[in-house]
């Protein structure tokens, strides 16, 4: 079964509705055909080979696609099966030449790289054309290659091994005589044990039931409370595609995220054809001032997280009037002050909106613009309408000649100042989220008289979203054992933390364990409002795995793994790291850079592999590749074998791949990396083996360096870390940062062992007791452990039993009666479930979405949601 190749664009990540729904569903959509007829031997064979083909990608088919597939013609079955191929290889990175520069990696890798650059140096600053080489003395070998026309001695430089120029190690033409053919790499075609992420393709259905299931995925988008992920962000403009603006019975009456809200009207506003249409349904759902400005922003082509702002684009009249109407419609003391959170954009959006042009009709819009702007009021029909407008609204003074208003942040702020907590407390329980927010410097504030801060958080958590509730969790949890050192992820468009002093003093511990029971309580209680369960399933290996509420900045991966999330490593085997990148002629050559960089068990630097140092005790370099002109780009591999490097004295290894020359990933057409489990050692087996993909992400920021994971050697463990490092200049390379390295892995993993994240495995075992009758933990080794809630325990005590050695062994197991499972939380989906059950699996391994109803790990945080009333 051949396959069809595709330019893809890493800087968007745009995917087809059969990608979305093959990714987010395993599902496979096939047009409607009629199943009557004797099969083809033809189509039989065919099917066969796409069976093979799709297992040499990590990918079995189902018995009902697979018996779709063979009703209809071969002409069907071939294009369908391409189009598979062709969708699977762009998500595993497949659809792209990986050559590295040494063709026989790891075996031809040098094992001194000094002497390998010296030869290099001495090649290119003394080589003569028609002489003798300088290395080996061999007349009639140096030959100018081309196009960088360095002088290449063919029997010092073997051209079956080597990629690209031995002197520049840019790419080389194609036709250029010093290419010999590669020999076969030893090996290739065997294969060893599956991948962790093997999935069983499903039958969706036809286009009608893609119609169905588009929506449904839409659907769940857009109940999210949080930001979207970059690649739930184009899933969902994908799948709005399909929906449509014609009919919006699609359209939630609510869109509870703020920045998935604006995404969403924009995205209706952009048809003119049916703008009219829809301006009244986009209207209804702008309730803040800042609403309406991020739906300014992203009609303009910006992020709805107010973070790249571009400059406005002109506003249509019948637009302009619809949003200064809901603007009107608030309160112009809150409006005004939701208007100053972000006054830099709102004094252009307002000048976009012309608000005073529209006083008459929208006086109380054209009043919050007088006070954002302190604009005067003169006694004219302006300023009169203005006054007017104000009279009746206790907080906007116009007595004097400019509009005065009197916010709610500004008296919280002076509360703070003056060390009143009691008044702080009573104006934040006008607005829980921020309390929360806050709620550790109230504590401290406090110092012993926490009583008014304790009494108002129940009543306070019971209406924040998800992510304040499980962020101000784990806040609190941190502060049992302070570490001395503070981690931020401000907000922007890239992933960078940000470290400092903790220099905060440390709230009294009584009331942290108060506040953190009270919020606890709050999680449980909101599970157990959907509803009860019989049985639920949990598996152990869950903890781990960070619980995910701030994903804005999530690279685009093959596997939805949160910041922070450890996972296990396969001892015995060997972890392949790999990177692809292709230039534009706008960045001219690029050159970005695989590296490693390897630490002891106190972080201090004990050495690096990449491309100044190509072996290191348990790791080899494939070679620096210095170009990557189109179509085929470069790739650059690094293999680790980690009993070695445990041997070798390494604890952690971070990985980093670096721009040289300080291109920015986003100016390049595509670049992404990521991990190869294998099983051949050394160079048997094809380079890039799309089978043992575990994880491939996108490098699709502005940044010029991305530190994607951190290893414990003697952990055998991965931890995601999925971050940016700030660097300037050019000519980057690991060495020139380990200090930093050291300094970000360390503090990170501290982070993310303190308690500081929420792990989905707890908020499992928290979901399960508050529902469940029965929860059954379930370990890596296949054991069960069965849990029954006794008659007089409440979900708390229940879940912290949960994991003890004590439990009931009379609770059963998951093979007994399967049909009792109400709520499954695993790691691999190879559970026995229920139809409809809802199920999370990091793997879903055969779970058929058309059966069960799959979770991401963002929906199981967001079914926190439906437990209350919640506000951000």
């Amino acid at each position: 079964m051949t396959t069809t190749t595709r330019t893809t664009d890493a800087r968007t990540g745009l995917r087809s509705v059969a990608e979305v729904l093959l990714a987010r569903r395993g599902a496979v959509y096939l047009p409607a055909r009629d199943g009557s007829g004797p099969v083809s031997p033809d189509v039989l064979a065919g099917v066969t080979l796409l069976e093979a083909d799709l297992l040499d990608r990590g990918y079995v088919l189902s018995a009902p696609l697979r018996e779709a597939l063979t009703v209809g013609g071969p002409t069907a079955m071939t294009a369908a099966g391409r189009t598979l191929l062709a969708d699977i290889d762009r998500a595993l990175g497949a659809d792209r030449e990986h050559t590295p520069l040494f063709r026989k990696f790891p075996g031809s890798t040098p094992h001194d790289t000094t002497v390998f650059y010296v030869e290099r140096v001495l090649a290119l600053l003394t080589q003569h054309p028609r002489q003798p080489c300088v290395l080996c003395e061999g007349e009639g070998t140096v030959h100018a290659v081309s196009p960088c026309a360095h002088l290449v001695c063919r029997r010092c430089f073997d051209g079956s091994d080597f990629a690209a120029c031995p002197i520049c190690h840019r790419a080389l033409s194609a036709d250029d005589p010093f290419l010999l053919p590669a020999p076969p790499r030893a090996g290739a075609g065997r294969h060893g044990a599956l991948p962790e992420r093997l999935r069983v393709l499903a039958l969706g259905g036809d286009m009608a039931d893609r119609q169905h299931a588009a929506r449904e995925e839409t659907g769940r988008l857009l109940g999210r409370t949080a930001a979207l992920s970059p690649q739930d962000a184009d899933d969902l403009e994908a799948l709005l595609e399909v929906c449509g603006r014609a009919g919006l019975d699609w359209l939630p009456a609510a869109l509870p995220g703020r920045e998935t809200k604006a995404r969403v009207l924009a995205w209706l506003l952009r048809a003119p054809g049916t703008r009219a249409a829809v301006l009244p349904e986009v209207a209804a759902r702008l309730d803040t001032a800042t609403d309406i400005l991020r739906l300014l922003i992203v009609w303009s082509g910006g992020d709805p997280g107010l973070v790249e702002v571009p400059r406005l684009a002109p506003v249509p009249r019948p637009v302009r009037r619809a949003l200064l109407g809901a603007l009107d419609a608030l309160d112009p003391a809150l409006a005004v002050a939701d208007m100053r959170r972000h006054r830099a954009l709102w004094v252009p959006a307002a000048h976009a909106l012309h608000p005073f042009e529209y006083a008459d009709r929208f006086p109380r819009a054209a009043l919050a613009v007088a006070a954002l702007r302190n604009t005067r009021l003169s006694h004219d029909r302006f300023g009169d309408t203005l006054r007017t407008a104000a009279e009746p609204l206790t907080t906007v003074d116009t007595g004097g000649d400019r509009p005065r208003v009197r916010t709610w942040g500004g008296r919280v702020e002076t509360a703070l100042a003056e060390g009143d907590h009691r008044r702080a407390t009573a104006l934040l329980t006008q607005r829980p989220g921020e309390l929360l927010r806050r709620l550790d410097h109230l504590l401290r504030l406090a110092g012993e008289d926490t009583g008014p801060v304790l009494s108002a958080l129940p009543a306070a958590a019971t209406r924040v979203s998800p992510a304040v509730l499980l962020s101000a969790l784990g806040a609190l949890r941190s502060r049992r054992q302070p570490s001395g050192e503070r981690v931020f992820f401000p907000k922007g468009p890239q992933a960078k933390a940000y470290l400092a002093d903790d220099e905060r003093e440390i709230p009294a511990g009584h009331a942290v364990e108060a506040a953190i029971t009270t919020l606890t309580e709050e999680v449980l209680r909101r599970a157990a409002a959907l509803g009860p369960l019989d049985v639920a399933v949990v598996d152990a290996d869950l903890d781990g795995i960070v619980a995910p509420f701030a994903e804005r900045t999530a690279s685009r991966a093959l596997v939805t793994l949160p910041r922070g999330s450890e996972r296990p490593l396969t001892p015995g085997r060997t972890l392949r790291l790999f990177l692809h990148w292709m230039e534009s002629e706008e960045s001219g050559d690029t050159d970005l850079d695989l590296s490693l960089a390897l630490f002891n068990g106190a972080w201090e630097h004990i050495g690096t592999c990449d491309y100044t140092r190509l072996r290191h005790t348990g790791a080899v370099h494939s070679g620096d590749r210095t170009s990557a002109p189109a179509p085929d780009g470069a790739s650059e591999f690094l293999d680790l074998d980690l009993d070695e490097l445990e041997r070798a004295g390494v604890r952690y290894a971070v990985a980093a791949v670096f721009s040289y020359n300080d291109v920015p990933f986003d100016e390049l057409p595509e670049a992404f990396a990521g991990f190869m489990v294998r099983d051949e050692p050394g160079d048997k087996g094809p380079v890039f083996d799309p089978r043992t993909v575990e994880q491939r992400f996108d490098l699709t920021s502005a940044a010029k360096s991305s530190v994607p994971l951190v290893l414990d050697i003697p952990g055998r463990t991965m931890r995601w870390l999925d971050v940016v490092q700030g660097v300037s200049g050019t000519h980057h390379a690991v060495h020139r940062h380990v200090e930093l390295l050291a300094v970000l892995g360390r503090s990170l993993t501290g982070l993310f062992t303190s308690g500081a994240r929420v792990e989905l495995g707890e908020l499992a075992v928290w979901q399960a007791a508050a529902r469940a009758t029965t929860v059954l933990l379930r370990h890596s080794d296949g054991s069960v452990t069965p849990y029954r809630r006794r008659a007089d325990e409440d979900a708390l005590a229940f879940a912290g039993r949960i994991g003890a050695p004590e439990h009931d062994p009379s609770a059963g197991d998951i093979g007994q009666d399967p049909a009792r499972i109400g709520a499954a939380f695993l790691v691999r989906g190879d559970v026995p479930l229920p139809a409809g059950c809802p199920v999370y699996a990091l793997h879903p391994a055969g779970l058929d979405a058309a059966v069960v109803r799959l979770l991401t790990a963002s929906d199981v945080v967001n079914s926190l949601a439906h437990g209350g009333p919640t506000a951000d």
